[in-house]
């Protein structure tokens, strides 16, 4: 995984990209109409209900467009939320406030979405062993948001990019010349270039997890797209030998079986890429102050 370091100047990286795209040369509806020294407040509003979001990031932003802004938190990141609830006041220059506006209800609404879709499928998982991963099917752009939301929302973050863990999937399997040749050639790249990488290797049916377990050299085992009882014999053959993830197409129907069948993990794109925004709000309560 990505250190925090790394993940820090993603964020740092999304903000500056985000505020050039979004204020380009300036605020001009803002710089048109409010004086420069005006002062106001304003209060983040629920309308909506689930697991708010990004009240962490909001402060980055908020700290990016001007230092000066003041933020009383009142509820903080991965609390349920209904509607009518504040989440957080913010103070201080209007035309900073406004500036900062659309940026934080975009990161929020989405965090929040993914949060409380994540947050479902980890209560329908509670009594299991089984804990929920994202993947990589976020928005180009914004994926430590959405990762961020998911770690929020009570899931667990798969690797963040192609850099940072080795993912052995079908085509992978398929352009190296089989499983064995794919992982041998993996091993044997990450001794010629001193990496350590965890790798994991997708699996399409039970003859190719022996073929995987043969090689004892892998991390996890990616059980794709098989059907509940071949899923628990395929617990069963991989046994303690290493960790087990489910994926394909599971959704909140089928979630629950797939842990039942008691595999360590189940990866699913939809927390990120099958979500509608919360409803948020970011609404003056004070202006004009001068």
């Amino acid at each position: 995984m990505i250190s925090e370091q790394q993940f820090n100047k993603e964020l740092d990286i999304i903000i500056e990209n985000a505020i050039r795209e979004d204020v380009g040369d300036g605020d001009h509806s803002s710089l048109a109409c409010i004086p420069k020294e005006a002062k106001g407040k304003a209060k983040l509003l629920v309308k909506d209900q689930g697991v708010i979001a990004g009240v962490e990031f909001a402060k980055l932003v908020f700290k990016y467009i001007d230092a000066d802004l003041k933020i009383e938190t009142l509820i903080t990141d991965g609390n349920p939320v209904k509607y009518g609830d504040i989440v957080f006041y913010v103070e201080g220059s209007s035309q900073s406030i406004l500036k900062a506006e659309r940026l934080v209800l975009n990161a929020m609404q989405r965090m929040s979405a993914i949060a409380t879709k994540t947050k479902s499928f980890v209560d329908l998982l509670e009594g299991t062993k089984t804990k929920i991963l994202d993947t990589r099917k976020t928005t180009p752009g914004i994926r430590a948001l959405e990762k961020w939301a998911v770690k929020i929302g009570g899931g667990e973050n798969h690797r963040f990019a192609l850099y940072d863990m080795i993912m052995l999937k079908d085509n992978h399997i398929d352009f190296a010349g089989g499983i064995t040749k794919a992982i041998d050639k993996t091993v044997q790249y990450l001794t010629n270039t001193d990496r350590n990488l965890k790798i994991i290797v997708e699996a399409r049916s039970l003859q190719e997890i022996e073929e995987i377990l043969r090689s004892n050299k892998v991390y996890r085992i990616l059980i794709d797209n098989f059907n509940y009882e071949d899923t628990r014999k395929a617990v069963e053959m991989i046994g303690d030998t290493c960790l087990t993830e489910s994926s394909g197409g599971i959704n909140e129907n089928t979630l629950r079986n797939y842990a039942d069948c008691g595999v360590d993990f189940i990866s699913s794109g939809a927390l990120t890429h099958s979500v509608y925004n919360m409803d948020l709000s970011l609404k003056a309560v004070e202006q004009w102050q001068i």
